[in-house]
């Protein structure tokens, strides 16, 4: 085994790692050139001109070749000076050839040794001696014609005249000072330049040129050649010395300005477009496919993945250095240090600058092994420090897998024995305005905790480890029929049958497809499927492919949409998976065991936020492996690959006989699934459709069970707290901490960009909100699901069964009908068709949502909590959670109940009030009293909800209504109403929340009074004011007899305008909110259909002057953003922003690229709209950036309620703006709320937003030289630095509005 050399000088003893030659020849492309340069005279350019040029003309003349070669190396030469940067790759191999030739003879002459050593080239200055030293100078003096004491190179002159390259460089040097000259000029005319410290940067004002070489483009900035090739670039200009001095101030300026765009945060512009980005969906799917390989222990293949990419120069810019550091972990894993050095050199090679996981993997290495140097290491750690790190950094900053923490421990304590790691400081406080108070306060501090024992809250996380890594949970469906028959036993035995017939079919198959893909010809290192197909264990494969088949549509799905699904099943079994391998299993339950002390009522332990506690116990118990993984998302190019190729193999391999109901016949074998396309649109759609012999198998069958994964289900166990974005929530399944389109990575950027402790407020929001403990609500989910079981209720909300669908009429195409009854029946057969596709989604939807709430019926479970990138926080469960409908929310209880008080019982009822909609413009006590009017009514739907009055069915929420009757009437029968304890949620909801924060940015008095923020004796209703308005407009229309405006006497009311009014505020334009009117107007049975379309563009045009008037300040808020938006993304860069309490978000929107993708079945053409390396889409950036900033503040409201509720020790969770919590705590919660309303409002949201964005767009000068681009980038200036003006609204008003949230 080979390992990195010792070397040692005479002079100088001992050499540094700095000075350590790597075994390795590296690239053989560059050892190649290293050998040639080092046993040749030849000018070393002309032997890497011969392998990698490839627009020199061949000439039947060697000689005159050679002259042609030579002049046009020199032009060459003189164009990499210019361009510098653009050749990269190169240069640097040339700079390792140069520099190699002079350490080979060095250390032959000192080591006489016959193994090859090759040091970086900026690594073995101080080692060469004097002599080599002078022979060095002197080669490179000999490159440089023209300057004093060099030596010129004589070279035959050429007859294909090689004066053309250099008079088209003196030309191409011209023309680039003129126009750097005139871009200023005008510049400066436009508009004048800050002062030097506030200078914008002019690295946009080099405009793109054509470099001499053929299909080359490069772009030339004045900072990066320095004053030398400044100086050079004047005298290549005939000017005076008055303009030569102008000239050199005007470049000066500019130098500046690149000069502070190049000093300025690099992760500032890290979402656009450039060079560093064009491969980054390459870079993953290698990093993907090396892991992959590194899972399956597959090390040779990994290898042959980076060397085979590392060769090609064209591909070498596709390896980033995690890829290299990836692959070096897995050698130090086989003790191999000299493969380590060998990939050190070709980082080097490659330009970039190993990092700190390099290091960690060379000093893991180095544990590994037996008897390594303590001089080896001693220099590696040196040379790491060298490099800007420390070794302390090492376990602050790395993530560790199994031994890996001991090893590089072992390996530094060899150098210095009382070595210890220190435990990582404690994170700063959040320095948010909003939030300081919270976590600043001093003196004693107690937290609430859960109705559970230590010993439950330990044996439940078991529980749920358990069920995580078995990943899928079998369940009863509440989709129960009569009793099983002997046809269902008998479909029953048939299904399982042809089951276990698929299981060995699709085995063999997919035994095959792996075994063709092992050996894939001659290139077995070239990606494909492979180690993707070895995560698993192949029955493993073959389960997600049987589950899939009885989840699919009758009328088909979409081949993406499965193929997706599959892929993403995968992902998550193998990341559960890699997790146990880390064996990460066992420290988490450790940790999580000292963590339940937090919250057991059985403890004393009560002073630390959850986030607080989790940390701390993880600096204490900080050996082994790290708590999470760095693991790398699929792309979703590889994830849709990996779907199809599986979708590919059900469509062959899964067949069933024809002829089951006669089984005397001859049976033939037709394909289970079949793919087909159809056309949504105008695009055409590949689809996989089931045989409807499969379905009428299934549907006999009548089974009774259902499988989900473990993330779908709620968690038994209180989640894991959030500690950072890449530890939260479940156990082992993987949670993205801000959830988005898959193959975004600009969230996750974001977010681990940020300090720790600005997300403080936002990961302890998230804890709280997940730590609120539920049950089922049982009377209620029996009597959903007697329903349910029936012939359903769409009055209800509870979806009747296939059964009832429309019946399909029979078209026979041949009949004698008339072309007009032939296109009305084909209509009604393509209603029916849609009609039964939505019955059958909705019905699937309300099957697992009652069967999960009946698996849990008698369970007390949470909901884990995660974010969109607005900040708007959303349970991790998808099917079963308090968002879902009227059905799902009047099934859940909290698990903790608390007395009802002296006034809980009276919240009750005008909860109950409110669910019902009766009273909505009524004053609480007007409420409370038509409650206490109607208590026979309530307490009779209590006791005979299907066979009493019914009164609780005329509810606009009928099912929470039922639910509240049944608690009312518990509570009003007992002794002691005040003692009585309820499990039951009470809501308080905004006022139309949107338009509350548009109010109170803008101070606008009017506005504010319009949606209850200024204190009034009844509610003030902000959609019957606009209904009101409308129907004033309609009247003066009616009058000068627009027709559209009389047909509408009589229709204008709050309901019509209601969901356009509500929604206008979250962006709906007028084309939305037409449709929306549209299907309201279709649902009033006297309103004539021929006028539907005229008049609800009428009634919406209507809407909108409404608002406008209602709501100016709104208006011009909206409009500000919305010119804001447009005029950032035109300058090439996405929206970007942070919350008032300091969570980062941008907008995903971009460009379509549409990337094929070739499978067996058919091509696919994915289209990918969130890539950041396109430019943003401007439409949807101005349209989308006024409501995702609204949504973003009532995040952040409801996060500082939920942070300040948990302080009071009382029961919150949210529906965003909707807030629940026990009756006792109602008063409580407003108070709180409207405190944390005027505090957010307090803040100079509007001025903080406008000098975010001036100082994150300044920079965006455009490269174009054209004077309308200059002056748009000055208009964005303008317009970001624009001041709004505010009203007179006094916003301390809003603690006293009793309806604010009511």
């Amino acid at each position: 085994m080979s390992v990195l050399k010792l070397c040692t000088v005479r002079s100088a003893g001992v050499l540094p790692l700095t000075k350590l030659s790597l075994l390795s020849p590296g690239c053989p492309r560059c050892l190649q050139l290293r050998r040639r340069s080092a046993g040749s005279s030849e000018h070393p350019w002309d032997f890497f001109r011969r392998n990698y040029s490839s627009f020199i003309v061949k000439k039947d003349d060697g000689n005159d070749q050679n002259c042609g070669r030579a002049h046009l190396l020199e032009v060459l030469e003189a164009r990499m000076h210019q361009l510098q940067a653009d050749i990269v790759t190169e240069v640097k191999c040339t700079e390792v050839q140069f520099m190699d030739e002079i350490n080979v003879t060095h250390l032959e002459c000192h080591t006489k040794s016959k193994n090859l050593t090759f040091l970086p080239a900026r690594e073995f200055k101080k080692s060469i001696n004097p002599s080599t030293a002078a022979a060095r100078k002197e080669r490179t003096t000999e490159k440089q014609p023209g300057k004093k004491g060099c030596v010129q190179t004589a070279y035959p002159k050429s007859t294909f005249a090689p004066k053309k390259w250099i008079e088209k460089l003196d030309e191409e040097k011209r023309n680039k000072t003129k126009r750097q000259l005139s871009i200023m000029k005008k510049m400066k005319e436009t508009f004048p330049f800050p002062k030097k410290k506030e200078m914008p940067n002019a690295k946009s004002m080099e405009p793109d040129r054509k470099s001499a070489s053929k299909g080359n483009s490069t772009k030339t900035s004045a900072v990066q050649r320095g004053n030398s090739n400044a100086s050079g670039t004047r005298r290549a200009v005939n000017v005076n010395a008055e303009s030569a001095e102008s000239m050199k101030a005007i470049l000066a300026e500019v130098e500046k300005l690149e000069q502070q765009l190049n000093n300025r945060d690099p992760s500032a512009k890290q979402f656009e477009g450039g060079e560093g980005h064009k491969h980054v969906d390459t870079q993953q799917n290698i990093l993907s496919y090396i892991e992959a390989c590194a899972f399956n222990d597959d090390l040779d293949r990994a290898h042959q993945c980076v060397m085979s990419n590392h060769r090609i120069l064209t591909r070498r810019k596709q390896l980033n250095i995690k890829i290299y550091s990836t692959l070096m972990h897995l050698w130090a894993k086989k003790g191999s240090l000299d493969q380590i050095g060998k990939l050190f050199n070709l980082v080097e090679e490659a330009g970039l600058k190993p990092n700190l996981n390099c290091y960690v993997a060379a000093l893991e290495c180095m544990g590994r092994m037996e008897n390594c140097s303590v001089h080896m290491i001693r220099r590696c750690i040196q040379q790491l420090e060298e490099n800007g790190f420390q070794t302390q950094n090492i376990f602050k900053t790395c993530i560790f897998h199994k031994d890996e923490r001991e090893m590089v421990t072992k390996a530094i304590r060899v150098v210095n024995p009382n070595f210890q790691p220190l435990s990582e400081p404690e994170a700063a406080i959040c320095q948010s305005p909003l939030v300081s108070r919270f976590y600043a306060e001093v003196g004693p501090v107690e937290y609430p905790k859960l109705d559970l024992c230590l010993a439950e809250l330990r044996e439940r996380f078991d529980r749920q480890l358990k069920k995580e890594q078995a990943d899928t949970v079998t369940i009863d469906s509440v989709e129960v029929t009569k009793s099983v028959t002997e046809k269902m036993k008998k479909m029953r035995k048939r299904l399982a049958d042809l089951r276990a017939k698929w299981q060995k079919s699709l085995l063999r198959a997919f035994h095959e497809s792996k075994f063709h893909l092992a050996g894939n010809g001659n290139c077995p290192w070239r990606m494909n499927l492979y180690p993707y197909l070895c995560l698993l264990d192949d029955k493993e494969y073959v389960d997600i492919m049987l589950q899939c088949i009885g989840s699919i549509h009758p009328n088909g799905e979409a081949l993406v949409v499965i193929a997706k699904e599959l892929g993403n099943r995968i992902y998550n079994k193998y990341s559960i998976r890699k997790k146990t391998k880390n064996e990460m299993v066992d420290k988490t339950r450790d940790i999580y065991h000292a963590y339940a002390e937090l919250l057991a009522k059985d403890t004393e332990l009560n002073n630390f936020l959850p986030r607080e506690y989790m940390t701390h116990l993880e600096r204490k118990m900080n050996a082994g492996p790290s708590l999470f993984s760095e693991d790398s998302s699929w792309s979703d190019v590889l994830t849709v690959q990996l779907g199809s190729h599986l979708v590919d193999l059900m469509v062959r391999e899964i067949k069933i006989p024809t002829n089951n109901q006669h089984q005397t016949r001859e049976k033939s074998l037709i394909p289970v699934l079949y793919h087909m396309y159809s056309f949504r649109s105008n695009r055409q759609i590949g689809f996989i459709k089931p045989h409807p012999i499969l379905m009428q198998i299934l549907s006999e069958a009548a089974e009774t069970t259902l499988s989900f994964d473990a993330c779908v289900m709620p968690m038994v166990c209180p989640p894991i707290p959030w500690t950072s974005p890449k530890f939260g929530a479940y156990v082992l399944a993987p949670t993205k901490l801000m959830r988005c389109v898959e193959g975004a990575v600009q969230h996750q950027l974001l977010l681990e960009k940020c300090s720790r402790c600005d997300l403080h407020a936002v990961l302890d929001s998230l804890s709280q909100l997940g730590n609120c403990a539920w049950k089922v609500n049982e009377p209620i989910l029996d009597l959903i699901i007697s329903i349910f079981n029936g012939k359903g209720s769409e009055k209800l909300e509870i979806p009747p069964p296939l059964s009832e669908a429309p019946a399909m009429p029979k078209y026979d195409p041949k009949s004698d009908m008339s072309p007009a009854t032939k296109s009305s029946l084909k209509r009604k057969i393509a209603w029916i068709r849609k009609r039964s596709a939505e019955m059958h989604s909705l019905r699937m939807d309300a099957l697992y949502k009652l069967s999960i709430a009946n698996h849990c019926r008698h369970e007390i479970f949470w909901f884990p909590h995660n974010m969109d990138f607005r900040g708007r926080t959303y349970p991790c469960p998808p099917y079963f959670n308090h968002l879902g409908s009227d059905v799902t929310r009047a099934v859940l209880l909290f698990a903790e109940g608390k007395p009802l008080g002296e006034h809980g019982l009276n919240w009750l009822k005008i909860h109950l009030v409110n669910l019902t909609g009766f009273k909505k413009s009524c004053s609480l006590k007007e409420r409370l009293s038509y409650a206490n009017a109607v208590m026979d009514d309530i307490l009779d739907s209590a006791d005979n909800p299907l066979t009493g009055r019914m009164w609780w069915m005329n509810a606009d929420e009928p099912w929470q209504a039922l639910a509240c009757c049944t608690e009312i009437a518990h509570a009003a029968r007992s002794p002691d109403p005040t003692n009585y304890f309820s499990y039951y949620p009470v809501h308080q909801d905004g006022s139309c929340n949107g338009l509350q924060h548009y109010a109170a940015l803008g101070r606008d008095v009017i506005g504010a009074t319009s949606v209850n923020l200024i204190p009034c004796e009844v509610p003030q209703d902000v959609y019957k004011g606009v209904a009101q308005q409308v129907e004033q407009f309609r009247k003066q229309d009616a009058e000068k007899d627009v027709k559209v405006a009389q047909i509408l006497e009589g229709f204008i009311n709050r309901k019509l305008v209601k969901q356009t009014v509500m929604t206008v505020v979250y962006g709906v334009t007028r084309f939305g909110g037409r449709l929306q009117v549209e299907k309201r107007l279709k649902e009033i049975e006297d309103f004539p259909k021929d006028y539907v379309w005229e008049a609800s563009y009428y009634v919406v045009q209507q809407v909108f002057n409404s608002l406008k008037e209602m709501f100016t300040g709104t208006r011009e808020i909206q409009d500000w953003l919305t010119e804001s938006a447009r005029l950032i993304a035109r300058s090439g860069s996405s929206v970007e922003w942070v919350t008032p309490l300091g969570l980062p978000i941008v907008q995903p929107y971009h460009r379509t690229r549409t990337t094929l993708l070739r499978s067996r079945l058919q091509n696919l053409k994915l289209q990918i709209n969130h890539d950041a390396t396109q430019r943003p889409d401007t439409v949807k950036q101005k349209n989308a950036f006024p409501p995702n900033f609204i949504h973003s503040l009532d995040s952040t409201h409801m996060m500082l309620t939920a942070l300040y509720c948990y302080r009071a020790g009382i029961t919150f969770v949210s529906v965003h703006d909707c807030y629940w919590t026990h009756a006792l705590t109602v008063d409580i919660m407003n108070k709180i709320c409207r405190e944390q309303f005027v505090a957010l409002h307090d803040q100079p949201i509007l001025q903080d937003l406008s000098r975010f964005l001036i100082n994150k767009y300044r920079y965006n000068i455009p490269v174009d030289k054209k004077p309308k681009r200059l002056q748009e980038y000055k208009r964005m200036m303008d317009v970001l630095s624009k001041v709004l003006t505010r009203g007179e609204f006094d916003l301390q008003k809003v603690k006293e509005s009793t309806y604010f949230f009511s």
